[in-house]
């Protein structure tokens, strides 16, 4: 699989969501690295991935209580 880059737009706004979504991304099958601009106003979380799909990665934001939208 290739590795692909993501992008969301999403209401993941603070430290604190970061340490509650953080143990979610970290464990997931298929990301090599993310981060999230909670500075910039759209809170853009972007994901380096190998072998995950975007429907997956938005499955596993939303049942952490988050919401994202991609980024085209």
């Amino acid at each position: 699989m290739e590795n692909k880059k993501f992008q969301f737009k999403t209401n993941i706004n603070c430290g604190g969501c970061v340490a509650s979504i953080k143990p979610h991304l970290d464990s997931a099958e298929g990301i090599c690295e993310w981060g999230v601009d909670t500075a910039g106003k759209d809170k853009i979380l972007t994901i380096n991935s190998k072998g995950i799909t975007e429907e997956q990665i938005l499955d596993i934001i939303k049942k952490t209580g988050f919401k994202a939208e991609p980024i085209a």
